[in-house]
């Protein structure tokens, strides 16, 4: 072939190439109907085996906007502890309380100008709020002692807008726990968990009434374990969590992931410690602290605790230095007059070791300790008196309510 007729035929297919483009774009622009739109072939999904889970948790969540979207991206499975308040939060109950208060009057400038000087007495009538937790069918509540303490009259209000007067079973100062009845019918009914499983750092929710805001719910973790020595009561034993608690929640619940009671609220901490102000720090009555105290007094109408009759106190290592001891301890400062320690020989100054072979860390600790032995039994006391170290034998007798 020439090259001649080689550009000819080149010069052909171009223009029919460049003619065709042009009839093409005249179609598409006065006929746009005349183009199919093919959709692009769907990916091939991944095998089974390397596909994202998605979690059941997160399929069974209703969500709606951005959030829905979010979630759904990123495979997020929401937690939510809706279940557990849901469960628990029918039982917490608001209380409110009435007491009469006499406090004195100061007169005012019109009565001193009649000859009134001093000051006079009035009565007058304290309201307070608090809560409780129903803990059985019968009507049962456990609540603090301190919420119904003097009270003249003591209300109950349930989360389904029922309420009755309550009567007082029996009290615990020794404690701060209180047991209340009501009577109503298909109460609803708290589950009691194990507050001896509670590890640092396990998520629990509070349910009460502060401030009168009725079925508040708070979250934080148990932030400690079995403090003691708090100023608040004679037997300490607190759950400390960061799950804020506010006046008002005293007595209330707190519970786990579960809906399970685990421990009483107190919210008068604060007060005792100067501590107002400070936040993430509230504290509850282990459960099954509470569940005893509630056994001890249906069954006897009030807690029977072992005694000795010995008055003990704390001394820090720097004052065991002053009198040549090694560390410090706990020391015996008084006896009750014809008390079982004073019959068994035990003297003021003593130094306590050990109750029954079980070392004493604090004069709170020995009272605990002495208080878990029943009425009637013996307990062997280890002293240090001087350089001997004694053994006695001391009678145990049941603590008397007043002291």
């Amino acid at each position: 072939m020439s090259l001649r007729k080689l550009g000819q035929g080149l010069v052909f297919l171009t223009g029919a190439t460049i003619g065709g483009l042009a009839l093409a774009f005249l179609v598409v622009f006065f006929k746009p109907a005349l183009l199919v739109r093919t959709a692009p072939p769907a990916p091939r999904s991944a095998p089974a085996a390397q596909a994202p889970a998605t979690p059941a948790s997160a399929a069974a969540t209703s969500l709606t906007g951005s959030d829905a979207l979010k979630a759904g991206e990123l495979g997020i499975a929401l937690h939510s502890f809706a279940g557990a308040v849901h469960r628990a939060a029918p039982a917490v109950v608001n209380i409110y309380t009435a007491r009469v208060v006499t406090e004195q009057v100061q007169p005012s400038s019109f009565e001193q100008l009649f000859g009134q000087y001093g000051p006079r007495l009035q009565q007058r009538v304290q309201r307070a709020l608090g809560s409780g937790v129903i803990v059985d069918e019968a009507g049962h509540i456990i609540t603090n002692n301190h919420v119904i303490a003097n009270a003249t009259s003591i209300k109950v209000q349930l989360a389904d807008g029922r309420s009755a007067t309550a009567k007082v079973v029996g009290r615990d100062p020794d404690t701060d726990l209180a047991l209340l009845l009501v009577q109503l019918p298909k109460l609803p009914v708290m589950s009691l968990g194990r507050s001896d499983r509670l590890q640092v750092g396990d998520e629990v929710l509070a349910i009460g009434n502060p401030l009168g805001l009725q079925q508040t719910v708070t979250h934080g973790i148990v932030s400690a374990i079995d403090r003691k020595q708090l100023g608040v009561a004679t037997f300490e034993n607190f759950i400390q969590t960061d799950a804020a608690i506010n006046e008002g929640n005293s007595g209330g619940a707190l519970i786990n992931a579960a809906g399970e009671l685990v421990g009483i609220n107190t919210a008068v901490i604060a007060k005792n410690m100067d501590a107002t102000g400070v936040e993430g720090i509230g504290f509850a009555i282990p459960v099954n602290l509470a569940r005893g105290v509630m056994r001890e007094i249906l069954a006897h109408g009030h807690v029977v605790r072992g005694w000795s009759g010995i008055v003990a106190d704390d001394f820090s290592n720097e004052q065991a230095g002053e009198y040549g001891l090694a560390h410090g301890g706990v020391v015996i400062t008084n006896l009750y007059r014809n008390g079982p320690a004073a019959i068994a020989g035990v003297r003021a100054g003593d130094i306590l070791i050990s109750i029954d072979g079980h070392e004493v860390r604090s004069a709170q600790d020995a009272l605990a300790q002495l208080a878990n032995h029943k009425p009637g039994v013996s307990v062997q006391l280890r002293l240090q008196r001087g350089l001997k170290v004694l053994e006695l034998q001391c009678q145990v007798v049941e603590r008397p309510s007043q002291i």
